[in-house]
């Protein structure tokens, strides 16, 4: 059944699975993320915009727990986690991938997705060596299992990012500028496997400056402007609008 946001009057469908209550977080007298009210349901994916400096990664820290806000609160599954640790909030279902890729360079493709389910699911490796197995041919990275992390290229990488994240069995997926620096093809590639995860079952927020590659798998889009919420709404409406041309395109009405 739909409802609607709370916060937005956005119509969501399912169940909200995460909601940010007046996020703020603060680094001197530099707003980064300044009263962020936020819905998003169980099975939708958000895509997230803004201008460089719009406090977009900021907001994942604060949501993974890398940072503490200063005010507000937030809420997973409907149990807080404003004060929650990074590794609980992993083991309760968030996980990320980060703009710039972060393997464990001298482990292998393998090694890594076994590192991050072993902890992010709290099993022995044995138990998790058939989930590993299944995520690297998903992600396209089984012929590349032996192979040392440090020595994949870009794709490769932002492919690692995305196994490791889902190794450790996510209901909630944070992606950060994954499709940065690849190729048009390349980045083809990654919006298929993003919406297989999608179809999956694991809902998605994902920051991206190719709009494009967001535009294909998200279904509503909020576009960040000096740590504020701007503009929310359908992508393609959200993305015609006068107030994100000028803003995030730079583009005077």
């Amino acid at each position: 059944m739909e409802r609607r946001s709370q916060w937005t009057g956005v119509r969501l469908g399912g169940r909200v699975i995460l909601r940010l209550d007046n996020l703020t977080k603060s680094f001197g007298s530099l707003k980064a993320v300044d009263g962020i009210e936020l819905e998003v349901a169980q099975d939708e994916a958000l895509g997230i915009i803004g201008p460089n400096g719009a406090g977009k990664t900021t907001l994942f820290h604060l949501i993974t727990g890398l940072l503490k806000p200063d005010a507000g609160a937030i809420v997973f599954d409907g149990r807080e986690i404003t004060r929650a640790t990074p590794r609980a909030r992993c083991i309760a279902g968030i996980g990320r991938s980060f703009q710039i890729p972060q393997p464990f360079e001298n482990l292998t493709v393998f090694e890594n997705l076994l590192v991050a389910a072993i902890h992010g699911r709290r099993r022995r490796e044995a138990q998790v060596v058939d989930a590993c197995g299944d995520i690297l041919e998903r992600t396209g990275l089984i012929d590349l299992a032996n192979r040392r992390a440090g020595t994949l290229n870009l794709l490769g990488r932002k492919r690692l990012e995305l196994a490791r994240a889902l190794a450790s069995a996510p209901r909630l997926l944070l992606l950060d500028e994954i499709a940065g620096g690849l190729t048009e093809a390349e980045c083809l590639e990654l919006v298929q496997l993003v919406q297989d995860i999608r179809k999956s079952g694991v809902t998605i927020v994902w920051i991206e400056h190719i709009v494009h590659a967001l535009v294909a798998v998200v279904s509503r889009l909020v576009v960040l402007n000096f740590g504020r919420k701007i503009v929310e709404g359908e992508p393609r409406a959200v993305m015609a609008s006068e107030e994100v041309r000028e803003i995030y395109l730079g583009i005077a009405a």
